[in-house]
């Protein structure tokens, strides 16, 4: 029960100020050395900024994931079926403007605009993926509860 790693993308217009994201990114994952801003243009040639935000380290990715709050990784528990891939990775999107406020909020790609994130789940041989997943966030959720999220 334990993460490989995991990674936040998040895209800024050329408007908008694309510090306010990294740092929303790095608040998220609790390291400002895990964030990364790539400038480049849209197909359009509007110029856009990819912030990304990454950990291969086990216990920082399970914190992270924690960090998404009992109530979050519930829903998480409930759709774990439909989130996880043939790979083990578990795909989730976070609300952009909750985020960006400092709040945590799971959402659709209907809903606006979201900061996309994945993670996978460490799964040996003999393992079935799905159970481990669901260990691996009832784990984050015991973390959550532990620091309050």
């Amino acid at each position: 029960m334990s993460l490989h790693h995991i990674t936040w993308r998040a895209t800024a217009s050329g408007l908008a100020d694309e510090t306010v994201v990294a740092d929303a990114l790095a608040w998220l994952m609790d390291d400002t050395e895990a964030v990364e801003i790539e400038r480049t243009t849209s197909y359009h040639g509007s110029e856009i900024h990819m912030v990304e935000a990454k950990t291969t380290r086990k216990k920082p990715a399970l914190q992270c994931f924690a960090r998404l709050g009992h109530e979050n990784l519930q829903t998480l528990m409930e759709q774990v079926e439909d989130r996880l891939d043939e790979s083990h990775t578990l795909h989730m999107r976070l609300d952009f403007n909750a985020l960006m406020n400092g709040q945590v909020r799971l959402s659709t790609s209907d809903q606006g605009p979201t900061v996309k994130g994945h993670t996978k789940i460490q799964v040996f041989p003999g393992q079935e993926g799905l159970s481990e997943a669901r260990l691996t966030i009832e784990a984050a959720m015991a973390l959550a509860d532990q620091d309050g999220n």
